[in-house]
């Protein structure tokens, strides 16, 4: 089962409009594009269904079971529901505008809980596991894992954070080649003997991969949807203290009267 580090000291056991409102700053919950809910102790989705103009929503480290209150986001591109305690994907089937779905660090235990998602024809990355966050699914310990995913999502061209076409897939396979050549010792003169004090002989950072420029687009919409969120909250705190001030001044302009 999932360890949850990043729990926040509040936790919600259930969605809630007003919760919604205040993490987005929306009146309106069919005005939310982008929402994230990360580590709060989400047991229960409640009313997310109602965000049905939702384009990017984080829902990792939770305690989330059910999907059901998904179904209705129709619009949902990127999805994150990686450190939760879910089985069935069922209910992101009718999601048909996914194309980025982290499930990392939940409790899949068989390829069959994923044949639901086939149906999601638009699917691009694919995420089962983050060795970074020390993420995982049991169905990742099988031998025949990747194979078997890629036979049954042939359109990905992201599995587990691995470019599989495009810009940048070759060296991944050519890095995958040479790892298994090391870990098989296959040498002419027997296996590679132990090299102690190894240096580096690049620059850090020389061998990473140039962003591409849908990844730059799709940070820049996050930090304006960010900056925007943070704009309608302080919007909402001027319009309080203006209104509080209003307030004050029309009562120190009342006449005053005075008893002859």
């Amino acid at each position: 089962m999932p360890s949850f580090s990043c729990l926040a000291e509040t936790e919600f056991a259930k969605i809630t409009a007003a919760l919604l409102k205040s993490k987005t700053g929306e009146f309106d919950l069919e005005s939310v594009l982008y929402l994230k809910l990360r580590c709060l102790g989400i047991y229960d989705l409640g009313c997310i269904g109602e965000c049905i103009n939702l384009e990017r929503l984080d829902l990792s480290g939770n305690y989330i079971t059910s999907l059901k209150p998904l179904a209705s986001l129709k619009l949902l591109i990127v999805l994150n529901l990686s450190a939760n305690r879910i089985t069935n994907f069922e209910p992101i089937c009718l999601c048909d505008n996914l194309q980025s779905l982290n499930v990392a660090g939940n409790l899949i235990s068989s390829f069959e809980n994923l044949q639901c998602l086939q149906s999601l024809r638009k699917l691009e990355s694919f995420r089962l596991k983050d060795i970074s966050c020390n993420y995982t699914n049991p169905v990742c310990k099988n031998t025949s894992y990747r194979n078997i995913i890629l036979e049954m999502f042939p359109n990905i061209k992201v599995l587990d954070g691995e470019r599989l076409a495009g810009r940048g897939s070759d060296l991944y396979q050519l890095c995958r080649d040479i790892d298994d050549s090391l870990k098989a010792g296959i040498y002419k003169n027997g296996p590679l003997p132990e090299v102690l004090d190894c240096k580096p002989w690049v620059e850090e950072g020389y061998w990473d991969l140039k962003r591409s420029n849908n990844a730059i687009i799709e940070e820049a919409y996050k930090q304006f949807n960010d900056i925007l969120h943070e704009c309608r909250l302080l919007s909402n705190r001027a319009a309080h203290l203006i209104s509080q001030t209003e307030r004050a001044l029309s009562i120190n302009s009342q006449p005053k009267q005075y008893v002859l």
